[in-house]
């Protein structure tokens, strides 16, 4: 049985807050609907909105490349 890695759980549930509240906040700003998580406001600087919550979807999808990669290189140092 495969032992799972704790960090490539940590790194997708990162990747999926970042991608999740980048585009409700996306949402938020253009069409006034709610926000899904509302913490993630506090990352935004006033006036750049917008670009945060672009700039959070990008490290998102990168933070989630990287959570694959670490899989894959782990388990081809696995026998």
């Amino acid at each position: 049985m495969k032992n799972p890695n704790p960090l490539k759980g940590l790194l997708g549930f990162v990747s999926f807050v970042l991608v999740a509240g980048g585009i409700s906040g996306l949402l938020h700003e253009w069409l006034g609907w709610f926000r899904l998580f509302g913490f993630l406001r506090y990352l935004a600087p006033d006036g750049y909105e917008v670009y945060s919550y672009v700039v959070m979807i990008a490290l998102g999808i990168a933070v989630g490349a990287a959570s694959e990669a670490l899989g894959r290189e782990r388990s081809r140092e696995e026998p």
